[in-house]
């Protein structure tokens, strides 16, 4: 038999077997045509959070690239092996061992994956905001599908495995609210000492520097606690993000020169000591 007859005898399957890869190949470009084309009009935004939203858009469309083509080749495969009659059970059965071979080995890096796509899809946090997560409190400088990548304040760098995030305190997420407990020495005119702060805080919101950063008017709660030498007195803020920190030290050093003006003693710890004869 020569290489026509052959051909000529399986020429059904062949043709099957083109027609699938084809296919297979015409589906594998419409879906990234469709996909990069969606992803084009997302990233042509030149606002920062349009920006930050299309990053997280293009890692998920990336993951997303990456399945459709493990199952469009599995499905283009299979297809191929019932159309020259070869039995697939086997290798399904094999396909089933590995896997779960696998899925037991890569438990960790699974639960990290799908725990990095969650935290993309939900937005619980971008790419500079300011969170806490496993215990470790930073900026993000990435976000990827396994680990997300914190800087701390001393500048250190750590990457904290997606599946280890059980709870994700976001501080710079729409809005920050800053608390600030003021200590007012025993035997102060607490009246006085509101009064002030109330008035520091309606310079503070007044103030041209930092009025574009109030979301809403400051307030002063009153008197929080009762401590061990001072009167606490609890003032919020409701800020921008991006000002909380830097606001709060502006406030601090303000009332710390009102409350001199104003002679209103903030009380420091002091320890007496008594000598024996």
């Amino acid at each position: 038999m020569n290489f026509s007859d052959l051909f000529d005898q399986y020429r059904p399957e062949l043709a099957k077997t083109a027609a699938v890869v084809v296919i297979g190949m015409i589906l594998w470009w419409l879906i990234v045509r469709v996909g990069n084309r969606a992803i084009g009009h997302i990233t042509k935004d030149d606002d920062l959070a349009e920006r930050e939203r299309s990053q997280r858009v293009a890692t998920l469309w990336t993951v997303g690239k990456r399945t459709a083509v493990i199952v469009l080749f599995v499905i283009v495969v299979l297809t191929i092996l019932l159309i020259w009659a070869i039995p697939v059970t086997p290798l399904l059965a094999v396909g089933s061992v590995v896997g779960v071979a696998i899925g037991f080995g890569a438990q960790a890096f699974v639960k990290d994956v799908i725990a990095g796509y969650f935290i993309l899809a939900e937005r619980q946090f971008d790419i500079g905001d300011v969170i806490r997560i496993a215990g470790v409190a930073g900026s993000v400088e990435d976000i990827r599908l396994r680990v997300t990548v914190l800087r701390d304040l001393e500048g250190v760098v750590h990457y904290i495995p997606n599946g280890e995030i059980a709870v994700a305190s976001n501080m710079t997420q729409e809005f920050s609210r800053v608390v600030v407990d003021v200590p007012v020495a025993y035997g102060s005119d607490l009246d006085r000492a509101i009064g002030v702060l109330g008035e520091e805080l309606e310079r503070f919101d007044g103030d041209e520097t930092w009025a574009d950063a109030v979301e809403e008017p400051s307030t002063v709660l009153g008197v929080d606690a009762l401590g061990e030498s001072a009167v606490i007195i609890r003032l919020v803020l409701t800020l921008d993000p991006e000002t909380r920190w830097h606001a709060k030290r502006e406030l601090l050093k303000r009332i710390v020169q009102r409350f001199e003006a104003e002679e209103i003693q903030i009380p420091f710890q002091q320890l007496r000591v008594h000598m024996a004869p």
